[in-house]
């Protein structure tokens, strides 16, 4: 006999003798586990899980943790609107006086203007308010007119005017500029005799205002007119205006 057939009768010998008798059914032995085979395709999508139960709670929004650092300041913003002027503050300490000016020159008086007049009512015609005094006392640089009884302003300035006027009767005069009543002065004359109404202003004047004293006729002019006692008008700069 050959010697391979020997060899393969007794591993079948072996391998029978080696079977288990199972349910009346020879069954041989398991075999070694395989190698493992090359993996397989990906498998379809599974469905949706379920809910999964609820989380903890996170923390509160109250609990703060540690400040942090200062951080670096920012660019500054642009100006906001200007607001509204603050009250006054309180006066402060007048301050050291300063230096001396140096003296100025010596003004010549006899060559500075000096507008004044002075003048009495003689006889002047009896129309209109303004009271005529027609009898020229003195009149520098003719500013009065003795023909209306304006004095016409010239130099810019405080003149002072005054007047002392004589009356036998009621009587209300007013020193009038440019026809305006500055001031009025009134008086009383119930017994007939001749008493005197007299006053006085100083008025800041412009180049062209006129002066006059004017009557209120419903107020009383009767301005006594006779040889016994004169009434006067007068006026003269008192400070020409500086420029």
């Amino acid at each position: 006999m050959q010697p391979g057939f020997l060899l393969a009768a007794s591993t079948l010998a072996a391998v029978l003798g080696m079977a288990l008798l199972e349910d009346g059914v020879c069954k041989a032995p398991d075999g070694k586990n395989g190698s493992p085979g090359a993996p397989g395709r990906p498998g379809r999508p599974g469905q949706k899980g379920d809910m999964g139960e609820p989380g903890r709670p996170g923390l509160s929004m109250s609990n703060r943790g540690p400040r942090g650092d200062t951080g670096e300041p920012g660019f500054p913003g642009p100006p906001g609107i200007r607001g509204p002027p603050g009250p006054p503050g309180p006066v402060g300490l007048a301050g050291v006086p300063g230096p001396p000016g140096q003296k100025g020159r010596a003004g010549q008086a006899s060559e500075q203007p000096r507008p004044a007049f002075s003048a009495s009512r003689l006889s002047p015609p009896r129309m209109g308010s303004t009271v005529v005094f027609d009898r020229v006392i003195t009149n520098q640089e003719n500013a009065y007119n003795p023909q209306t009884g304006k004095f016409t302003c010239s130099i810019p300035g405080l003149y002072y005017f005054a007047f002392q006027v004589v009356s036998s009767g009621d009587l209300c005069l007013s020193i009038a500029k440019n026809a305006q009543r500055v001031v009025s002065f009134c008086d009383s004359n119930s017994h007939g005799i001749l008493q005197v109404n007299s006053g006085s202003s100083v008025l800041n004047l412009a180049v062209g205002d006129q002066v006059s004293l004017t009557t209120d006729p419903a107020r009383g002019s009767s301005i006594y007119s006779g040889s016994e006692a004169d009434s006067v008008f007068s006026g003269f700069l008192v400070s020409p205006e500086t420029v």
